[in-house]
């Protein structure tokens, strides 16, 4: 079997280490949430169904795909993205629902883990920043932005 080529795309092998372990946790926080968005989203009830049922399908959509990004840039950098339960629990720091809380409650577990994926996004942005990783500087950005907006959306509907 032939030897994978080395990866010279002006970033070192260790600062491709570094980013790909940040952009798992990334990864596993995102699916993380996903997944529970997708839960609230099957089970929510109450006079806010129809509203929570269609955002929380439009926030569960927008994560599905920004999983699929950060998993192919991990694959970019040269490394395998995680892909079980098992890896994502032990990466994440997204807390997860074992109940069905009520409407409330479901908006403000999302809140906190849109939150938490944001300082997540946020704690890998200087290593990236610093490898001269605009790719994923990017990616950052982005996520970031849509962490944060849903957030406040989200405590918009609390208040």
């Amino acid at each position: 079997m032939a030897k994978a080529p080395a990866i010279n795309i002006g970033i070192t092998d260790e600062n491709r280490a570094q980013i790909a372990d940040g952009l798992s946790r990334l990864l596993a926080d995102s699916y993380t949430l996903f997944l529970k968005t997708h839960n609230f989203h099957w089970n929510v009830t109450g006079p806010m169904f129809n509203t929570l049922h269609a955002m929380f399908m439009a926030q569960y959509t927008e994560l599905f795909t920004a999983v699929d990004e950060v998993a192919e840039r991990i694959r970019a950098l040269g490394f395998h993205a995680p892909g079980s339960y098992g890896q994502f629990a032990k990466l994440t720091k997204v807390e997860e629902e074992p109940d069905v809380p009520n409407a409330q409650d479901m908006i403000r577990q999302l809140v906190t883990g849109h939150e938490t994926v944001a300082r997540t996004a946020r704690t890998l942005f200087p290593i990236a920043e610093e490898a001269n990783d605009e790719p994923t500087a990017d990616l950052l950005t982005q996520r970031m932005q849509v962490h944060e907006k849903t957030a406040w959306m989200l405590r918009s509907l609390l208040e």
